[in-house]
């Protein structure tokens, strides 16, 4: 290449880079005619928010001046509040259990293609971060995570566990096929039956790209064979994992429906409690003790339950389900009522993506008030993923992650399946 062409390629770099930094610093202006601070738990009228490139640079009340040269948003007519987090998803694959092998019937390019389709619809719908909790093929999370961070397609922001730490043959396998058909190795990455096997899979996730990692400590539901009371890891191998997760400052999530596999956990040290369906009394006073988090997807057994009839689901997924769907509904307030730290997390990947918002009505049938749903989806879900440093509140300095919702949100929280306006980043997705 002649020097001139390189002189003229260095030209353009440099004027794209301008292009960028000039975007970064653009200034928007949101009048918002409600706005609920979740760090307080209160709802405030007639505020301006001022964003300036990615973060929101000030809160105020709507009186005051707007900068030159900013772009005004009038959202005077909705309730704006921070954008929300579901901590407990699934982007990758297609949605729908009628097939359980279906994950072998398509390639890692068809998985990551559906991922980012979810992670549009996801974002669409509000939810501005997600904490993506496992999935079969390993590390194809972990891919689409970077493609959003680096703008080569758009969703929210992920956190990723790479795959599932899961005994043989446990609640995390891809189990179905028959005893002679061999596994592909990439969907069995995170199996591990003894402490040493579990530690080195919490190291070969977290060196591959996880940010957290997914254990699963007893049966699952929608995983043949396996039930949902039954623990899979001893407490010492449970413990192996927190402690080798700490070593890179990182947590673990458990997996847990079982009394005794939730106890297991906690007294090890999880972070979080993901399901918790079969929690007993002394499960909900430990939690509450140790500070475990508690994420329940209490929407997702009346989907099950309807959809899955209606496509014919397996007919052991249907009984698991209904056997701990009002347990785990009757736990959950119990955990609300002792003062639980709670998260909000739907398990989408059962359901379709785009849908996370149902349960937060469901949040307030079982225990929770209208503000308490809509923290533990903001400003708690933050605090779980250690984020709150950056997202989970309409704070000066976090990233301008900003949606609104036509109205009083608080006086119905079913409003909250219709967000007609998404910022992420300072960046508008969707707008009335």
């Amino acid at each position: 290449m002649t020097m001139k062409r390189w002189g003229g390629l260095a030209a353009l770099v440099l004027a794209v880079g301008s292009a960028a930094g000039a975007a970064a610093q653009d200034v928007t202006a949101i009048r918002a005619g409600r706005l609920i601070d979740v760090a307080r738990g209160e709802m405030r009228r007639d505020q301006l928010i001022i964003v300036r490139g990615e973060r929101i640079e000030s809160v105020q009340p709507g009186a005051t001046r707007i900068p030159a040269g900013a772009r005004v948003m009038d959202l005077s007519r909705h309730t704006v509040l921070p954008g929300l987090i579901d901590s407990h998803a699934h982007l990758i694959g297609e949605v729908g259990l009628a097939d359980v092998l279906l994950p072998l019937q398509r390639s890692g390019a068809q998985e990551a293609f559906s991922g980012v389709r979810n992670a549009r619809a996801t974002l669409l719908a509000g939810f501005t971060t997600v904490r993506d909790i496992g999935t079969y093929r390993a590390f194809v999370d972990a891919a689409l995570r970077e493609a959003i961070e680096d703008g080569t397609v758009f969703g929210p922001r992920m956190a990723v566990a790479g795959a599932y730490i899961t005994v043989t043959t446990g609640a995390g396998e891809l189990v179905g096929a028959a005893n002679d058909v061999t596994v592909p190795a990439e969907f069995r990455f995170g199996v591990a039956n003894s402490v040493e096997q579990v530690r080195e899979r919490v190291r070969a996730l977290l060196n591959g790209g996880a940010d957290f990692i997914k254990i699963l400590a007893t049966g699952a539901v929608l995983t043949r064979g396996t039930k949902p009371g039954v623990s899979e890891y001893t407490e010492a191998e449970l413990r192996a994992a927190v402690e080798q997760a700490a070593e890179y400052g990182a947590f673990v999530a458990a997996h847990a429906h079982g009394a005794e596999g939730i106890k297991r956990a906690v007294r090890a040290g999880v972070r979080s409690i993901e399901h918790g369906s079969l929690m007993d009394d002394e499960a909900i006073a430990l939690m509450r003790e140790r500070g475990t988090w508690l994420v329940a997807d209490i929407y997702n057994g009346d989907y099950i339950a309807t959809v899955g009839r209606e496509q014919k689901w397996p007919e052991e997924f249907l009984r698991k389900n209904d056997e701990t769907t009002a347990a785990q509904r009757v736990g959950f307030r119990k955990a609300v009522a002792a003062g639980v730290k709670i998260a909000y997390g739907t398990d989408s990947g059962v359901y379709p993506h785009g849908l996370n918002a149902r349960q937060l009505p469901y949040m307030v049938r079982y225990g929770m008030t209208p503000m308490q749903a809509i923290q533990s989806a903001t400003i708690s879900a933050a605090q779980l993923m250690g984020w709150d440093d950056r997202i989970g509140s309409l704070t000066p300095g976090k990233y301008a992650d900003i949606i609104a919702i036509e109205g009083d949100a608080l006086a119905d929280l079913a409003r909250f399946e219709k967000v007609p306006f998404v910022m992420k980043g300072g960046v508008v997705h969707k707008e009335p």
